[in-house]
């Protein structure tokens, strides 16, 4: 009897387990925000009202996404130390974050990104590059998750039509709209603290247990793996070409792929808008980087445990690789499927299964939930109010703007969420890593650090490295003329490398330079002041940026 006719034997200890972790999550939200979000400072930031130390478990929270979880054991369990790479990418970003970003952003900025980018800059032109590139970005990542909770419910309900995972997609959209027009900024942060919380928790028994059946021998789980999808009846045969390539590695022959995944996960962390945002919602620069410090020591946590969870699944899943694959969500359902064999099926694991298929859920309901209020932050603050109101709308039609874009974004989230619903979810969050490399983190760290950058600079930046990783992307392989891609019967691919960066994050810096060298510097008392603020946080304190 295979894992997924178990899990339907048994879909309504799943659910009620399962809806457990969402009532009380939605009650959370509902307790703490009970006073309602009434300005925009309450429905983006909270209030700033959290200390570094609730900023470092929501910023745990909030990164520990469905990617992390779902997507990097998947990964691990597929390609081995090749699916690790995420891991380490999503964590060594985190030192560019704390060294070069957070503390100078949270001086300077207010609410969002463009707040900082704008500062010294022309308003109007670099707060809608800004938030173009706030929308885009938020809709990838928002993808992933959408994907990453379509396949867990599915796989708990064993459900593995396309139209059942679709109607749970929609599902969960609506979930996510209320979650944010509920709670906004203030209920999401206390969401992601818990959630983080149960995740690392989850995954840290799930670990022990797993290492436990190998006498705690690490070196010997991972032979195991290897031997297990070595064999042709249990492995997939993984092809770069004409060449095989061995069990469990995907970059084998491919090694420009390799660099080029690790520039965009390396450098995308800095330049994520909702992660940006969670620097407004501490009250210092000190406590800002005090987060960081939190969040590191967390996120690198739970990436060890990946590690265990990702050769664990290879190795002790009945069936290997092709019944991991199987289940709904694929590569995506290694860690649940996981959670099912450990107790060695039945009732156990069901129970175990619905926990930390609760878990997972919760953590994609809180990253969407902070990726929306991110989006709809940008579009409100910097489109309605900064470019179509000259920064004078009334704050409650702002809010009241911020609301009517979360229907807008869930929708969208919803719509590509179906498409991208078979993709490797740690996959498709790198491409909005890649994203968020080209297009934000040059303006970003120039905009801090060069005085001559300039608004010409800033704008080709924004644009170059958003354009350019975005066609990118669509002529990818990622896209097309794969059996792994969005569309795999059709092929116009004509890029050889599944993430853009290694080609859009060097033309984004090299465009900024050159276009601010071939203009004027200007505004001179804005970057004297921006500098003096960034580096000491002089007169950040309840103003706006700009």
């Amino acid at each position: 009897m295979s894992i997924l006719e178990v899990t339907m034997g048994s879909p309504v200890l799943n659910i009620i387990i399962f809806g457990l972790f969402v009532v009380g999550t939605m009650t959370v939200v509902i307790k703490v925000t009970s006073s309602g979000q009434k300005s925009a400072g309450e429905m983006y930031t909270g209030g700033a009202a959290f200390s570094g130390r609730q900023n470092g478990l929501a910023i745990a929270g909030d990164y520990l996404s469905a990617a992390s979880f779902l997507g990097i054991v998947g990964a691990i369990a597929f390609y081995g130390y090749d699916g690790l790479l995420y891991s380490i990418g999503f964590l060594v970003a985190w030192l560019v974050a704390l060294l070069l970003v957070a503390e100078p952003l949270r001086n300077t900025g207010r609410y969002t990104m463009a707040d900082v980018l704008s500062f010294r800059m022309k308003n109007k032109p670099v707060r809608m590059a800004a938030a173009i590139s706030t929308l885009v970005i938020s809709f990838f990542y928002l993808l992933a998750q959408m994907a990453g909770a379509g396949g867990l419910v599915s796989l708990l309900l064993g459900l593995d039509s396309n139209f059942a995972q679709n109607i749970i997609i929609v599902l969960v959209g609506i979930l996510m709209i209320a979650y944010v027009m509920i709670g906004g900024m203030k209920g999401t942060t206390w969401v992601q603290m818990i959630k983080a919380v149960l995740l690392i928790l989850g995954a840290a028994i799930m670990s022990i247990w797993v290492l436990a059946i190998f006498g705690f021998n690490l070196s010997e789980l991972m032979g195991r793996a290897v031997e297990v999808n070595n064999d042709p009846a249990n492995g997939l045969v993984a092809q770069a070409g004409d060449k095989l390539l061995p069990p469990m590695s995907k970059y084998g022959s491919n090694p420009v792929g390799f660099i080029s995944l690790s520039i965009a996960l390396v450098f995308g962390t800095a330049g994520l808008p909702h992660v940006l945002m969670r620097f407004y919602t501490v009250p210092t620069a000190h406590e800002a980087r005090r987060s960081v410090t939190w969040a590191i020591g967390l996120i690198g946590a739970f990436y060890l445990f990946t590690l265990v969870l990702g050769f664990g699944a290879a190795a002790l899943i009945p069936g290997g690789q092709n019944a991991i694959s199987a289940l709904p969500g694929k590569a995506n359902a290694a860690a649940p499927a996981l959670a099912f064999w450990l107790p060695q099926g039945g009732i156990g694991g069901s129970v175990f299964l619905a926990i930390i298929s609760g878990v997972a859920f919760a953590t994609i309901l809180a990253v969407v939930a902070g990726l929306t209020i991110t989006a709809s932050a940008s579009f409100a603050h910097d489109i309605y109010n900064s470019v179509f109101k000259d920064g004078k709308a009334d704050p409650l039609a702002e809010v009241k703007v911020a609301r009517y874009t979360v229907l807008a974004i869930g929708a969208l989230a919803i719509i590509g969420g179906i498409a991208a619903k078979s993709q490797n979810i740690a996959f498709l969050v790198a491409l909005a890593f890649a994203i968020a490399a080209s297009a934000n983190l040059p303006s970003i760290l120039f905009s801090l650090y060069w005085k001559r950058f300039n608004t010409r600079g800033s704008l080709a930046s924004i644009y170059t490295g958003l354009a350019s990783s975005l066609i990118l992307i669509i002529f990818s392989p990622a896209v097309s003329g794969a059996k792994t891609a969005m569309l795999p019967n059709m092929d116009f691919a004509w890029f050889p490398f599944d993430n853009p960066a290694i080609v859009s994050v060097p033309l984004s810096f090299l465009v900024a330079i050159l276009v601010t060298l071939t203009g004027k510097a200007e505004f001179p008392e804005k970057q004297q002041e921006m500098e003096v603020r960034s580096m000491t946080g002089a007169g950040a304190e309840g103003a706006l940026a700009h």
